[in-house]
């Protein structure tokens, strides 16, 4: 029997290619700007067809496929900044009824209709995203309240829409969320068991396992120079 935070939908599915935008004197290019999508699209191990990145080294990736944010999220955001974001505001692939970042652990696999997904690491939101909101500290103040949202690795491609049954078909056994993650990344950095614990979940993607190692490398090594 299924239990209620098996399962979720999918509320929004955002796409969107990279566009040129102002940063100080500079330009960059981003695919922060995700617009909802009514049709079906095709997804695979890189992404969803008809979206992209405009930074190649620090997103996307068979690690970073999709990007998700979470429906209960916005009524958060919503209320502190005082006006109604739009699914996909936060740069999101797939915005998720039902779940947030306590209710999913790395290594989860989900169902979603013909493709299976699982869970690889927390969204660290980068500076783009206060850009297209045009408020430079709100990536800090994504990060501090831990509602980061996260990323899917692609298992089995297929095509995906607006509107699609997710459920939680295999949990991780060793049950380190989202939320988890994020505190071991961002606040308690010299936690050296649970980066421990973290970095044994084979699953954790590269970038996470190789950041995390280092940092872990490195406390041992003060610890025994002290």
């Amino acid at each position: 029997m299924k239990h209620d935070l098996d399962t979720a939908c999918l509320v929004s599915l955002n796409i969107g290619e990279p566009v040129t935008i102002a940063h100080g004197i500079k330009e960059v290019l981003s695919g922060i700007f995700k617009q909802s999508s009514q049709l079906s699209h095709l997804l695979t191990i890189t992404g969803l067809q008809g979206d992209g990145q405009g930074d190649t080294v620090h997103h996307g990736g068979p690690d970073k496929a999709v990007c998700v944010y979470f429906e209960k999220r916005y009524a958060y955001w919503n209320e502190q900044q005082g006006k109604t974001f739009e699914y996909g505001a936060f740069g999101e692939n797939f915005t998720l009824s039902n779940w947030t970042e306590d209710d999913l652990c790395i290594g989860d696999i989900v169902q979603a209709g013909e493709v299976i997904l699982q869970v690889s690491q927390p969204r660290q939101p980068c500076y783009k995203l206060g850009l297209r909101h045009k408020q430079p500290e709100l990536p800090e103040h994504v990060q501090r309240m831990g509602y980061t949202g996260f990323y899917f690795r692609v298992l089995q491609e297929g095509r995906i829409e607006a509107g699609t049954a997710f459920t939680v078909t295999h949990r991780h056994p060793a049950r380190k969320t989202i939320t988890e993650a994020n505190r071991l990344m961002y606040k308690d950095k010299e936690d050296l068991k649970g980066i421990r614990e973290l970095l044994d979940v084979q699953e954790l993607a590269a970038s996470w396992q190789e950041q995390l190692g280092n940092r872990l490398n490195r406390l041992l090594k003060e610890d025994q120079g002290g």
